[in-house]
């Protein structure tokens, strides 16, 4: 169960630091790339995701050293879930049906993949 839990707070701290680099790249929208750069550089977000990112990086280390690659890694899709649904509430980006039949078919294969790791 420990496994699970650290993959999900992986998985998490992914979405969210996704999150923080939206926010970043917004703040640089529509501003040439040297006045960009300089406003990405005072933007708190930036270092908020590149923390996040790092601390993710040592937990899924961590992760590997008790998990198979191959039943850890199709937790890293369920990023593709989390990260839009930050977007929609974060962002007001539109979700789509095909979304959620998208997510479905995620959740699906995690299911799977967990299962048939635990039968071998």
């Amino acid at each position: 169960m420990i496994n699970v839990a650290s993959l999900l707070i992986f998985t998490v701290t992914l979405a969210i630091g996704q999150a923080l680099f939206k926010k970043v790249g917004i703040a640089m929208r529509g501003l040439p790339l040297g006045e960009g750069m300089l406003a990405v550089a005072r933007e708190p977000a930036l270092y908020g995701a590149l923390a996040l990112y790092g601390g993710a990086t040592l937990l899924w280390i961590w992760i590997l050293s008790r998990v198979p690659l191959s039943q850890a890694y199709p937790w890293v899709a369920v990023g593709a879930a989390v990260v839009p649904l930050l977007g929609w509430y974060l962002f007001g980006e539109r979700i789509t049906p095909v979304f959620w039949l998208g997510v479905a078919l995620i959740v699906v294969g995690i299911v799977l993949v967990q299962y048939g790791a635990q039968r071998v």
